[in-house]
């Protein structure tokens, strides 16, 4: 059967790589429009205009999205928000998990890729691992959008987790903002996006559910500098459980939890 299959699947991913570029064609005029407008108020207008986009490509191409929170999210508080990364799908499905004013950290290299990157550029705070210096300067970005009461996203694995374990080890600049600036961090588990769209391969869309799961926000107050590990240690095993009790595709290894 795989001899006919995978004819179909080559097709249905051309369409939704056509869908892709055509819907953001559509909107890219009013993303000029909104870039005039400064990094807060004309970076919000562009992160809606990229929440349309999700809404228009999503359900056209089959992935249908439902969001489920453990507590209910505040939207007019600013939260450090920390998700899993399996899936080149999950820069695109951002704009279905988080509804309300976000800036993401993302990889400064997608920034180059052509019209994509123009509206990337706007809508995320890029960070290039390269040097201490750029890394610094991401930082203190974030620290200015949360100052503004705007929150952030942050994928703390840093790249795609392909251990075979539910997550991969954490980097301390999330917990270590958070403790900073007051701000709370809120994991969230992205469950279905691996099986949306496996890494390593082309053609590997395929339609379906996809789920979020917003855990419990971890306070930060009591914090300090010294309680970095300590912070990100307890927010990975918040993760680790939940990815493990929901089944993720992924796992084919099972940690010990305690």
């Amino acid at each position: 059967m795989n001899y006919l299959v995978r004819p179909l699947q080559v097709l249905y991913n051309i369409y939704a790589m056509v869908l892709f570029v055509a819907i953001m064609l559509l909107l890219f005029p009013f993303v000029i429009i909104a870039s005039f407008f400064g990094k807060i108020k004309g970076g919000n207008a562009i992160w809606r205009i990229c929440c349309i986009w999700g809404d228009l490509w999503f359900p056209l191409i089959g992935i249908i999205h439902r969001n489920r929170f453990e507590v209910p999210l505040h939207k007019g508080e600013p939260q450090i928000f920390v998700a899993n990364h399996v899936s080149y799908i999950d820069a695109a499905i951002i704009v279905k998990v988080f509804r309300l004013p976000l800036r993401a950290l993302g990889k400064v290299e997608l920034s180059k890729v052509p019209l994509f990157g123009f509206i990337y550029r706007n809508a995320i705070v890029t960070v290039d691992r390269s040097s201490a210096g750029a890394r610094a300067k991401s930082v203190a970005q974030l620290k200015a959008v949360l100052r503004k009461g705007i929150s952030v996203l942050v994928f703390p694995e840093g790249t795609f987790n392909e251990t075979g374990g539910p997550l991969k080890s954490f980097y301390d600049g999330a917990f270590r903002v958070a403790i900073e600036t007051g701000t709370p961090i809120r994991p969230v588990l992205l469950l279905d996006t691996w099986s949306r769209m496996p890494p390593g391969k082309l053609f590997t869309i395929t339609p379906g559910r996809s789920r979020a799961v917003f855990l419990e926000p971890v306070p930060v107050d009591g914090y300090t500098l010294q309680d970095v590990a300590a912070l990100r240690e307890k927010v990975y095993a918040m993760m680790e459980a939940g990815l493990v009790a929901h089944k993720a595709a992924w796992i084919r290894q099972q940690p010990v939890l305690a």
